[in-house]
């Protein structure tokens, strides 16, 4: 993970230096304005994310369970409780967000608290205690800024340079090597968000001690948002599930009913399903690479727990948690 935001600000760095020299703007100048764009965004998430979801935020003593819990593995975590808040949403998912870990939300939907079981909800519920604990929330909004900054050097040297022919050759490359950098930091920006989703992942199945129950959780997120004919937002990068991934795996899965549907009653339940996430988490499709997804496939997700579940039953699952990510 640590690679991987040094060769993220690593690119930004090297587009910054081509820009100075090339336009002798000097370092000072252009670094400052790339560290404004990320301070905005920094400063603006938040409330653009409250407004988009729609989430109301929870009284004290509205809802104990969820309360209670919420405050139970945050004090586990060693982090401050988030502030808890409810989207209306019939969809099944949550996500945390804020400036900081001190100041996070814990955003759930509707959907999640009336569809699944309590120790479901806990395993939910730890996955996004697990992101704060990492500091996601911080590390993926410094990180997300900088193809937003290659982009907008980009752009402002293609239109606004049109006038000066003498510095044309130099404006189009500059543009070239923005835009280069825009979809290597992008890419590298996407690998860091599928990393931090398998590091959540690993630390609910540490920290309840129970990944099963993050994994028929998984599953039943998963076929829950394959169900909504609601369009992707520009939070889906948020969630614990991904609507848009999710319907693609569970097509891929009612496909091959016939093959899952163990029991031959027409209906895959929750094992049946569970069951075959954790087979085509093998087949050449769950092993298709996810180069351009925020979220790691179900069925990846889904069988790295398993394998933290089988360390668990042999009494291996000690030291170094996320060795197997």
């Amino acid at each position: 993970m640590a690679i991987t935001i040094i060769l993220i600000f690593a690119v930004l760095f090297a587009m910054i230096s081509v820009v100075a020299y090339y336009f002798d703007l000097g370092i000072y100048f252009v670094i400052p304005l790339a560290l404004l764009v990320v301070l905005f965004q920094w400063l603006l998430s938040p409330s653009i994310v409250s407004m988009s979801a729609r989430l109301r935020y929870l009284k004290k003593g509205e809802n104990p369970f969820l309360e209670n819990m919420v405050q139970d593995l945050a004090g586990k975590s060693g982090i401050p409780t988030p502030r808890i808040a409810v989207v209306p949403d019939k969809t099944p998912n949550a996500f945390v967000f804020g400036r900081t870990v001190s100041s996070a939300t814990l955003a759930v939907h509707e959907g999640l608290l009336r569809q699944f079981r309590p120790e479901e909800i806990e395993a939910i519920i730890a996955h996004e205690i697990g992101h704060l604990k990492h500091k996601d929330v911080v590390i993926m909004t410094v990180a997300s800024a900088v193809p937003l900054v290659a982009y907008i050097i980009a752009r402002s040297f293609l239109w606004g340079g049109r006038g000066r022919r003498k510095d044309a050759g130099a404006i189009i490359l500059v543009a070239a090597v923005s835009f280069l950098v825009y979809l290597v930091s992008q890419l590298l920006v996407l690998y860091l968000s599928r990393s931090r989703e398998y590091f959540a992942d690993t630390y609910s199945a540490y920290i309840t001690g129970k990944p099963h129950n993050l994994r028929s959780a998984l599953a039943k997120i998963a076929y829950g948002l394959s169900l909504s004919s609601k369009e992707s937002t520009g939070l889906r990068a948020f969630y614990i599930g991904d609507p848009q991934k999710s319907k693609g795996e569970i097509k891929t899965i009612i496909r091959k009913k016939s093959e899952y549907d163990l029991d031959r009653d027409g209906v895959l339940d929750e094992r049946e399903l569970e069951l075959a996430m954790e087979k085509e988490a093998k087949s050449p499709f769950g092993q298709a690479n996810d180069l351009f997804s925020t979220h790691p496939s179900t069925f990846k997700r889904i069988l790295l727990l398993k394998r933290i579940e089988d360390e668990l039953d042999r009494g291996q699952f000690t030291g170094d948690i996320y060795r197997l990510i």
